[in-house]
């Protein structure tokens, strides 16, 4: 990450949660609220991920602490933010990473039914249930940032990819409608709509398929995490006052609407 990117301050006296901070986005949304002096949970279903990733951080001015959670279940989202409030006085941002790619070369007649069921459990179910119950949470103190992972696949669609691509448009539907329940409220739900990043997840696709979605992108390259970051950190900061229900896109000029 570059140094001079940060905004020192930006989340002073705030408490995040971020899901899927094992790796990849999760992981680097992390440390960048933890260098701009946010008090951040990372969650991950696998233990020890976490442990090797905040290993990699280093000293950062924020706190940093670490909870196994798995986002579908809703048990662990609720005990998670309650030990949060518990423990903190509140919670201000619940940033939801975990996710899953599923077949990534599998047309919809070789596309196995229970692994369409896990994608969207994992990418969508996941989502729902985080955000149900950060919004139960935040409601108490009246404030709150909410952000969903969706995916430019979700808009225009990837072939050989239909649980992803139809799990994050489900997240793109499921931001929109939250973000209109509570835009009453100063909780903002929003969603990023990233084209591919290089993240392990990326590196998990079939390689003729990693080819394909680079070619789509007109900038010719893969999305820095340090970019996601960025983006990620001013949506969840106090200045994005005024959007709710959003998809932004980061997609080195692959969206087209």
């Amino acid at each position: 990450m570059s140094n001079g990117m940060i905004i020192a301050d930006r989340f002073t006296d705030q408490v995040a949660l971020v899901t899927g901070a094992g790796s990849g986005i999760g992981l680097g949304i992390s440390q960048r609220i933890a260098a701009e002096s946010g008090t951040v949970i990372m969650a991950d279903i696998d233990g020890a991920a976490l442990d090797a990733a905040r290993d990699t951080i280093g000293d950062v001015p924020g706190t940093l602490r670490q909870a196994v959670m798995d986002v579908t279940k809703e048990a662990d989202a609720r005990d998670l933010m309650e030990n949060t409030v518990a423990r903190h006085g509140k919670l201000d941002i619940v940033i939801n990473c975990a996710g899953i790619v599923g077949p990534s070369a599998a047309n919809i007649a070789e596309y196995d039914l229970s692994s369409f069921r896990k994608v969207l459990d994992v990418n969508l179910v996941g989502s729902f249930i985080v955000t149900k119950y950060a919004i139960k949470t935040m409601l108490r103190t009246g404030y709150g940032r909410i952000l969903l992972m969706a995916s430019i696949s979700g808009k225009e669609g990837n072939p050989g990819m239909a649980g992803y691509s139809t799990s994050k448009a489900g997240v793109i539907g499921l931001t929109k409608a939250i973000g209109k329940e509570y835009a009453n409220t100063q909780i903002t739900i929003n969603a990023l709509a990233p084209a591919m990043i290089a993240t392990p997840l990326a590196q998990s696709l079939d390689p003729d398929k990693l080819s394909f979605l680079t070619g789509k992108i007109p900038m010719g390259r893969l999305g820095t995490i340090d970019e996601v970051a960025a983006f990620a950190c001013w949506i969840v900061s106090p200045e994005a006052s005024f959007s709710t229900g959003a998809i932004f896109d980061l997609s080195g000029g692959r969206a087209t609407y």
